[in-house]
């Protein structure tokens, strides 16, 4: 396999250029001028690009290589959006120093790009891709994939296996399960009312919400990875005014798919818990989990044989938080994520890369695309 630690200053050259080019998600604009440097990358190295043309957020990019050959392809996640508002660099520059590398969506996620760009290069130097390979790029990861989930969708469905390119935990563990992520709103209503001459006619709208937090916090089941927050609470207007209205809200984390229906039917079931006073739900899961089922324990073991044959000792772990990659586990479709950059400290202005990572990373995609058909007939 090429030697990917001598591919270190190309690598952080495309870095350099991905980074300093800001991709926040809500501008389209922006992460316009990502996709374009990755089209330019993914075209020099011979791919077929298919843009999707996207009013609401960035375009979506799908690459392609070998598709002329048969086989379903290994698809490849990314996305080009962070979280950082344009300016960030003036705050957090691009640099590198002892043995990392910082800077805005360096973890999350254009190390990755940088990674998978980095082997299928290797792999066609070497005449070792000989495979169909997939790679989507999208535009509005961070903001709950509203725009590219049914494109996710689809070409899961059509693949062989999805390796997500978002980053590993910080041991260097990819994400073989991740949490499914939903949120909640709770509106209580009463009545407003003097707090000091009518207090009696009033019907205390926080008082309602109060009661309503109590039950919702019982339905957490750390037994089966169930959590329920609430973030934010609102509610009244001066202090001298029973408040009419209380409002919280929440967020969802589930790792059993049947979880999700016992959670929402339980938050749609809820009661008011005072007289003349309303209760209202509203509930909505965004990302299915991504369970550590027998599908994806197939996936890893065949993932550790082709590691092991590198000389690479592949761990694993999972997340609370959600990817694309959740997308893909209702479909039956094997799926390995966290292969992207490790480091930490991402969504924050300490984000941080080990910079070899973008190496080791590198050598270990492009092993499982040379390698996942030649391990398939010992494990199916």
């Amino acid at each position: 396999m090429t030697d990917f630690h001598a591919r270190l200053p190309e690598m952080l050259h495309l870095l350099k250029k991905l980074v300093e080019t800001e991709s926040p998600s809500g501008d389209k604009s922006a992460v316009d001028r990502v996709a374009a440097l990755v089209i330019e990358e993914c075209r020099r190295l011979g791919a077929e690009v298919e843009i999707v043309s996207n009013a609401r957020t960035g375009d979506h990019v799908i690459a392609r290589w070998n598709a002329h050959l048969p086989g379903k392809p290994i698809l490849l996640l990314h996305h080009m959006d962070t979280v950082y508002p344009l300016g960030m660099l003036e705050r957090m520059p691009f640099y590198s120093k002892d043995g990392k590398t910082f800077g805005p969506g360096v973890l999350d996620m254009k190390g990755g790009i940088v990674i998978s760009l980095a082997a299928i290069a290797a792999l066609q130097e070497t005449g070792l891709l000989k495979r169909p390979v997939t790679a989507l790029f999208t535009s509005d990861e961070e903001i709950g994939s509203g725009t590219s989930r049914a494109l996710i969708e689809r070409l899961a469905a059509q693949a062989e296996v999805a390796l997500v390119l978002e980053s590993g935990l910080e041991d260097g563990s990819i994400k073989v399960w991740r949490k499914g992520v939903g949120d909640f709103v709770v509106r209580a209503r009463g009545r407003a009312a003097h707090s000091g001459g009518e207090h009696e006619k009033g019907r205390n709208a926080i008082r309602e919400l109060a009661y309503q937090v109590l039950e919702i916090e019982k339905l957490t089941d750390y037994n089966v990875g169930t959590t329920l927050n609430v973030g934010v609470i609102r509610g009244g207007t001066v202090t001298n005014v029973v408040p009419e209205e209380a409002v919280a809200e929440g967020d969802i984390r589930i790792l059993a798919p049947e979880e999700g229906a016992r959670i929402e039917a339980a938050l749609r079931g809820l009661r008011p818990a005072f007289p003349d006073t309303t209760v209202q739900v509203t509930v909505e899961f965004n990302r299915p989990p991504m369970p550590f089922n027998e599908v994806n324990q197939a996936a890893l073991a065949k993932a550790k044989k082709i590691a092991a044959a590198e000389g690479i000792t592949l761990k694993a772990g999972g997340s609370g938080g959600g990817s694309d990659g959740n997308f893909v586990a209702p479909l039956g479709v094997p799926v390995l994520d966290g292969l992207g950059t490790v480091g930490a400290d991402y969504h924050s202005e300490r984000e941080w890369i080990y910079t070899e990572s973008l190496a080791s990373r590198a050598r270990l995609i492009a092993a499982l695309i040379r390698d996942w058909a030649k391990f398939a007939s010992q494990d199916e």
